[in-house]
């Protein structure tokens, strides 16, 4: 009989890149249920729905305040959801999503322990906000502090944030990046003009404003192509009305996941320069960056350290350097045909090892060895 295993997840796990690699890569192992927002996730034998209403970054302010952090815990309305629907359910193990899940999956006493997987450093998630730093902060330190150290084992999605997490609390974080599944697929031709392209989240922030203003000052011949998810309404439109009338530059309405490295496949170059802002951007490896592997482009980036590191181990593309729109166009005046086609013939090179069927192998030895300790 195999043995029962729940993924814990507060989002919506059908449409949650990690999480659907730790299904796909568990569940011809285990009988796996999961608990997350939203509809049931494919492969799965049971899916527990989280009321959309029992939020679970809500927790009670003024236990916040005076520092009652198991009260803010416990009566968060969504661990308070998951430890009622399964008080009667045995588990042998429980994959947590996030520090947010971990208590409320040790406390249902799974025999064979937890494995927690954190998607980022949670002490340090928003540090760029004084109000967060100053309540919210102190409250995911006292997460950290308690749950951890009970967990039999975890993962997280880089080697700087894995170090923090060991130099604060004394866990060690074996690391699972962000990967893209690995694609069958030849570098394209390098076009004329060159392709560049930025796929993500339309935020203040995240770098599109230094992006777009890179391509308008470079003497480079290249284009832009930008498809954005609509995170912020004004911020995109303010974004259209700047790229209005610039014919190297297009912005488009977001591809479903399925479409999007095909999309980005016939373009040559990715570009990412995320500002760090705060510690998690700093330290960010992104699902963008290994799209665009997956894609067979170059990449171009910021002097993020993690992206740096595989940037110049693999040869795959070039580091900027700063995050500013300056520093960018340096880079970007310095293209040719050449240069890019070297870049997409190491990211070809690169796309299997770097792809999530080498990742989740780190999930699969955690369960099985959890598995492993009964006597």
């Amino acid at each position: 009989m195999r043995r029962r295993l729940l993924i814990l997840s507060f989002s919506p796990i059908a449409s949650d890149a990690r999480v659907l690699k730790q299904i796909e890569a568990l569940k011809d192992r285990y009988e796996l249920t999961t608990l997350g927002y939203g509809p049931e996730p494919a492969g799965v034998r049971r899916h527990v729905r989280l009321p959309d209403e029992r939020v679970y970054w809500r927790y009670d302010k003024r236990a916040l305040l005076l520092r009652r952090f198991a009260h803010a815990y416990w009566s968060n309305p969504a661990v308070a959801f998951v430890a009622g629907a399964l008080a009667d359910e045995k588990f042998d193990v429980v994959l947590a999503n996030d520090i947010d899940s971990v208590g409320v999956a040790l406390s249902l006493r799974p025999s064979l322990g937890v494995h927690a997987d954190l998607h980022e450093y949670a002490p340090r998630q928003k540090d760029d906000n004084r109000r967060w730093r100053l309540f919210v902060a102190p409250f995911v330190r006292w997460m950290c502090r308690t749950f951890l150290p009970d967990a039999g084992s975890v993962t997280t999605v880089g080697t700087g944030i894995a170090r923090e997490y060991e130099r604060r609390f004394g866990v060690r974080a074996e690391v699972v990046t962000n990967s893209a599944p690995y694609a069958e697929l030849d570098p394209a031709p390098v076009g004329e003009p060159i392709r560049l392209v930025h796929s993500g989240a339309c935020l203040p922030g995240r770098g599109i404003d230094q992006i777009i203003e890179a391509v308008q000052r470079t003497t480079a011949s290249v284009s832009l192509d930008l498809f954005l998810m609509p995170n912020d309404p004004g911020y995109l439109a303010n974004l259209r009305k700047r790229v209005a009338g610039d014919s190297r530059i297009r912005l488009h309405d977001p591809v479903s996941y399925d479409r999007l490295i095909g999309t980005l496949h016939a373009h040559d170059v990715g570009v990412h320069v995320l500002p760090p802002v705060n510690f998690n951007n700093a330290w960010a490896l992104p699902n963008k960056f290994f799209d665009y592997i997956q894609a067979r482009l170059g990449v171009i980036t910021g002097p993020s350290p993690e992206m740096r590191s595989v940037i110049e181990q693999r040869g795959v593309g070039a580091v900027a350097g700063g995050f500013d729109s300056a520093a960018l166009a340096e880079v970007l005046d310095t293209l040719t045909s050449d240069r890019v086609a070297a870049w997409k013939r190491a990211s070809d090179a690169a796309a299997l090892d770097l792809s999530a069927g080498r990742q989740v192998e780190v999930w699969v030895r955690a369960i099985d060895a959890l598995v492993a300790r009964e006597v």
